[in-house]
């Protein structure tokens, strides 16, 4: 029988990207083999509980709202992530999968929106980036780039130049929570015209740092 280790189930707004607003379910896998040093979700390293895939369905219907959102720590470290993705989609809800980039996103499920970051300098990580993941983004899918400072906005702007990033998805500048601030960022896109939306997180400018919400 499949199962996942799972941190916490919960219901909250969704506070970033495309579906920013909208009451979410998320569904939060543990472990995450990167250790960014912006890190907010260390408590997802490790521990959770075992779930099987019938009981996190359950659970998800039970909160009876159209989106999910599948996260982490970094879900993909599961490869039991893989079904858990296909079978939310088959219950019909409208999900996304928010990964770190680090490993192949090429097999996950058509169906699913798929929230990629790209690890800037300032992550500490950004040699774990899996840069061949670009060549699997559709127009339902986002990239996302955390900045932490304009050695980091500079780098974010090269990689959109080299990749093309935009003509194959919308992409998000994100500011570091207590490291960028918004409106610094906020003008160097308008002064350069990046091709990029500014995302703040909902949830934190509602709730905090609060886990679970």
């Amino acid at each position: 029988m499949s199962q996942l280790r799972i941190t916490e189930i919960f219901l909250s707004l969704q506070g970033e990207g495309r579906c920013a607003g909208y009451p979410t379910v998320f569904v939060r896998l543990t472990g995450c083999p990167l250790r960014c040093h912006y890190c907010d979700t260390p408590y997802a390293f490790s521990g959770g509980e075992k779930y099987t895939l019938e009981e996190i369905l359950q659970q998800v219907a039970g909160y009876d709202v159209e989106h999910v959102c599948v996260t982490g720590g970094e879900p993909l470290v599961q490869p039991e992530c893989h079904s858990l993705l296909r079978a939310l989609c088959d219950a019909g809800f409208r999900v996304s999968l928010e990964t770190s980039g680090a490993l192949d996103i090429g097999s996950v499920d058509e169906r699913v929106a798929r929230v990629m970051d790209l690890k800037t300098p300032g992550s500490g990580e950004m040699q774990r980036n899996r840069m061949s993941n670009i060549d699997f983004l559709r127009a339902d899918d986002q990239v996302k780039f955390v900045i932490t400072d304009r050695a980091d906005y500079e780098w974010s702007c090269e990689q959109l130049k080299r990749f093309r990033i935009t003509d194959r998805c919308e992409v998000l500048f994100s500011p570091a929570q207590d490291r960028m601030n918004p409106t610094q960022l906020a003008d160097w896109m308008i002064e350069d015209r990046v091709q990029a939306r500014l995302q703040l997180q909902l949830h934190k400018l509602l709730w905090g740092d609060l886990p679970g919400r």
